[in-house]
């Protein structure tokens, strides 16, 4: 027995074509996918700054920024409380793929840097955090006339 209500379909909007409702959902997902991949390279690429030899850390804080915007943004742009996948699916994978040695020898993120592993696990927390309160929160009240 689940203690969540059925989620109900999101009201259709007065006198819109329903086919453009869901183009526009589609291309809300999208713009989600995309700027999840922007926003992970981006942190990547953060992850490596360095002030006087000393790494600082902006990568965190970006990350976890970004990953609430990017969670918010897919549930308002979709309406679907499931919709928080669609940016974490693709931040997972190239934080996994930055993780991982090439046949060169070239690695993104490695053990030895600190900044990159709080990122992952801040990242990973802060996409977690959003999709529980998505799950948990009460469906939207109808208001008909």
């Amino acid at each position: 027995m689940s203690v969540v209500p059925p989620e109900a379909p999101p009201p259709a909007p007065r006198g819109s074509r329903p086919l453009l409702d869901v183009a526009l959902r589609a291309s809300g997902g999208v713009v989600a996918v995309v700027a999840a991949v922007a926003t992970g390279l981006l942190e990547l690429i953060l992850s490596t700054v360095r002030v006087a030899g000393h790494l600082i850390g902006v990568s965190v804080a970006v990350a976890v920024l970004a990953n609430v915007a990017l969670a918010w943004f897919a549930h308002a742009a979709v309406g679907r409380r499931w919709a928080v996948a669609l940016p974490a699916t693709p931040w997972f994978v190239l934080m996994g793929a930055a993780a991982v040695r090439t046949h060169e020898g070239d690695l993104l993120l490695s053990g030895e840097n600190w900044v990159g592993l709080a990122m992952i696990v801040a990242g990973a927390m802060t996409f977690a955090v959003m999709g529980f309160r998505q799950v948990l929160a009460p469906p939207p009240v109808r208001r008909d006339g």
